[in-house]
């Protein structure tokens, strides 16, 4: 799935002279999705791996090849692929995000006829698998990580996308998280919503919350920046922001406060940010009523809860600095 940029380009006009009077062309596009890449970097014993998927999607300034079929200026989808994998030999894969940028600056030095391209990369979660006294790791004391064995942890997903148009000096920098899904059991409330007669739900002073997080962000800024390390800072920001202190916890008012606060702590944080954008999908676990079974089981039911996923609540915001423009 490639992103929507966080921060809209000015409008342009693409050719229309052909086109007939009522109807022009207003966005195109073509490209080669889900290219799976596999880099290994070995440095003696100590061997790293990166694997990904990788799309990547070209807009050629003539409109030829939709309206008189002709396909002088397309670079195949299949070529588009080759690309990825002859560049992650030439340059390796420090980063998803410093990938994408070699591959889209690429298509726009090698074709002059190329208006942008868009690349998207999805990483792959692998980690070095921790062993201790010769056995795998069951504590966080005294472990060795290993040379080149690794072992697949998707707690979350690391996406970005990457936009570089030709007449456009600032390119469209985007990182973000997919797939975090969180629970807390305690420190959840929903009360004093609106009460009318469309209203069911009572309020909710104590309750299971959790979410699987979708967050974005663009960069007005990425020079001499460490993505890989700015990605975990905004994930530890997620994470601290929903749990709180390992002991007493934080509390949540509502899906939307802990949103804005996590959104709040990563601009604090992060100066080269410019706009962060968040997607948290409600997912609830409601209490099984036991009242009917008290003879079964007598007193309250505070351990038993239904998971249901459909229907859920979504709740999203972006949020993104007054002075703005400043970071252009």
């Amino acid at each position: 799935m490639f992103a929507t940029p966080l921060r809209q380009p000015s409008s342009r006009q693409l050719p229309s002279a052909t086109l007939p009077n009522l109807y022009e062309i207003t966005d195109k596009g073509y490209g080669k999705d889900a290219v799976k890449l596999m880099h290994v970097s070995r440095k003696g014993a100590l061997h790293s791996i990166q694997e990904c998927e990788v799309g990547t999607h070209l807009k050629l300034y003539s409109n030829k090849d939709f309206l008189q079929g002709d396909n002088l200026d397309i670079v195949a989808t299949d070529s588009q692929k080759n690309t990825v994998y002859l560049l992650a030999k030439k340059y390796g894969l420090e980063s998803p995000e410093k990938f994408a940028l070699i591959v889209a600056r690429h298509f726009l030095n090698k074709y002059s006829h190329v208006e942008e391209a868009h690349v998207h990369v999805e990483a792959y979660p692998w980690q070095r698998i921790r062993i201790e006294n010769g056995k795998s790791q069951r504590s966080n004391n005294n472990y060795q990580l290993h040379n080149h064995a690794f072992i697949f942890t998707p707690t979350a997903t690391h996406f970005c996308d990457v936009i570089v148009r030709r007449h456009d000096p600032k390119q469209t920098v985007i990182s973000g998280i997919k797939g975090l899904r969180v629970l807390k059991t305690t420190q959840s409330s929903f009360t004093n919503f609106v009460d009318d007669e469309y209203r069911t739900l009572a309020d909710q002073h104590d309750r299971i919350f959790s979410t699987v997080v979708e967050c974005s962000w663009e960069y007005s800024d990425i020079e001499n920046l460490n993505f890989i390390q700015t990605w975990e800072t905004v994930r530890d920001t997620v994470l601290s922001n929903f749990a709180g202190d390992p002991k007493v916890g934080i509390a949540s008012p509502s899906v939307q406060h802990t949103l804005y606060l996590t959104e709040k702590q990563v601009l604090d944080t992060l100066p080269q940010v410019a706009v962060v954008s968040m997607v948290l999908p409600n997912k609830h676990y409601f209490n099984f009523n036991t009242k009917p079974f008290q003879q079964l089981v007598p007193g309250d039911n505070d351990e038993v809860f239904i998971p249901v996923d459909k229907p859920h609540g979504t709740i999203y915001a972006q949020l993104s600095r007054k002075d703005l423009k400043s970071h252009l």
